[in-house]
C-alpha cells in the first residue's frame, strides 16, 4: 500500500501516452498545458508509459514519444525509459503485482464480483447511452449479496472459468472539481455502471492502472484530455476505497479535424512526423499556444515566453478546431 499520509507538497504532473502510434497534435498539446501547469508552480513532471494494451505497443513508438517530447524542449524529472526516479517502474507492463496488490484489497471491500459477459452479450443487452455511444453495465453477472440478479453458488461457479472482474459501484454521487470545467457531479450508476477492474483475458484495465500509478508516484494533479472526464469519478471512488488521495484534474479541450471529429493516431496529416517536417519548435508551440487560447495569434514563441503567459484562466474550455 501507498503510505499516502506524508504526502510531498510539491506540485507534481505527469504525462501518460500509450505508445501505439505516433503522437499528434492534441497529444502534444495535453503534455505541453500537463509541463507548463507543473513548471510554473516549481513542480516535478513525470512520464510514464501506458502500454497495457500488448497487442498495439511498440517499443519503437516510446522511442519516438521520448524524441518528439525532446524536440518540443519537453523534458521530465521522472520515468521514461531508463526509469530514472524512486517510483519505477514507470513502464505499466512492469507494474502489474502493484495491480495485483490493489485488486486484492478491493475484493477485501466485498465489492468485486466475477463477470462472464462478453461483448456481444452487452451489445445485444444495453442501449447506448445519451448521444455519445456509451454503454451502461446493466449488472447481469452481479450476485445475489450485492442486489444483483445471479445467486452466490451462481457467482462461485462463473469464478472458476474465464470471468473479468468487476467493481459494484453504488447510487449515490461522486462530487470534484476540475480546474477548467468546475463542479462536476456523477453517478456512477447510472452514467457507467459497475465497471472492470481486470478483463477475462487478464488484461488490467485503466481505471485501476492509473490510480494505482498516480498514487505510488505521488501525482498531485492530472492534466488529460475532456474525453476522459468521466474517468475521473470513477477513478475518485476507487481511490477513496484503497484509501489513497486524490489528485486534482484538470480536463483540457480535445483537439478535432476540420469535419469536427477527435484527433486520433490514424490523423497521419497532424501526426508528430508531419508536424516537425512542417514546423520547427517555436512555431508548433505557438500553433498549439494559439490553439489553447493562450495567445491570440500563431506566431512562433518559446517554453519560456510561454511559462509566462500560462494561466488556467486564460485556456479554453470547448473543443478546439484545427486550422
Amino acid at each position: 500500500m501507498c503510505d499516502t499520509s506524508g504526502y510531498n507538497t510539491q506540485v507534481i504532473g505527469r504525462f501518460a501516452p500509450s505508445p501505439t502510434g505516433r503522437m499528434h497534435l492534441g497529444n502534444i498539446m495535453t503534455a505541453v498545458l500537463s509541463w507548463l501547469s507543473v513548471r510554473s508552480r516549481g513542480g516535478r513532471w513525470i512520464l510514464r508509459i501506458e502500454d497495457l494494451d500488448p497487442q498495439r505497443s511498440r517499443l519503437e513508438h516510446v522511442k519516438l514519444i521520448e524524441d518528439d517530447l525532446l524536440w518540443l524542449g519537453l523534458e521530465w524529472d521522472e520515468g521514461g525509459l531508463d526509469d530514472r526516479g524512486p517510483n519505477g517502474p514507470y513502464t505499466q507492463s512492469r507494474r502489474y503485482s502493484f495491480y495485483e496488490d490493489a485488486l486484492q484489497r478491493l475484493k477485501l471491500t466485498g465489492q468485486t464480483y466475477p463477470c462472464t459477459c462478453t461483448r456481444a452479450d452487452m451489445l445485444a443487452t444495453q442501449a447506448p447511452h445519451q448521444s455519445d455511444g456509451r454503454r451502461v453495465y446493466t449488472g447481469r453477472c452481479l450476485p445475489v449479496g450485492l442486489s444483483g440478479c445471479l445467486s452466490d453458488a451462481e457467482s462461485e461457479i462463473r469464478q472458476q472459468g474465464p470471468h473479468a472482474v468487476r467493481l459494484h459501484v453504488p447510487q449515490g454521487e461522486i462530487m470534484f472539481t476540475d480546474r477548467l470545467y468546475g463542479s462536476q457531479q456523477v453517478d456512477l450508476s447510472r452514467e457507467c455502471g459497475d465497471f472492470v477492474l481486470r478483463r477475462a483475458d487478464g488484461a488490467w484495465s485503466y481505471q485501476l492502472a492509473v490510480v494505482v500509478d498516480d498514487a505510488m508516484m505521488g501525482v498531485t494533479e492530472v492534466v488529460r484530455g475532456h474525453d476522459l472526464l468521466l474517468s475521473a469519478a470513477q477513478q475518485i471512488y476507487l481511490y477513496r476505497l484503497l484509501a489513497y488521495r486524490a489528485p486534482e484534474f484538470a480536463h483540457v479541450p480535445l483537439v478535432c479535424n476540420r469535419e469536427g471529429k477527435r484527433l486520433s493516431k490514424r490523423d497521419s496529416s497532424l501526426s508528430m512526423e508531419s508536424l516537425r517536417r512542417d514546423y520547427n519548435t517555436d512555431q508548433l508551440l505557438g500553433i498549439i499556444a494559439s490553439l489553447a487560447g493562450l495567445c491570440n495569434n500563431f506566431l512562433p514563441v518559446t517554453l519560456t515566453q510561454l511559462l509566462e503567459l500560462f494561466s488556467w484562466k486564460r485556456l479554453r474550455s470547448v473543443p478546439v478546431v484545427t486550422v
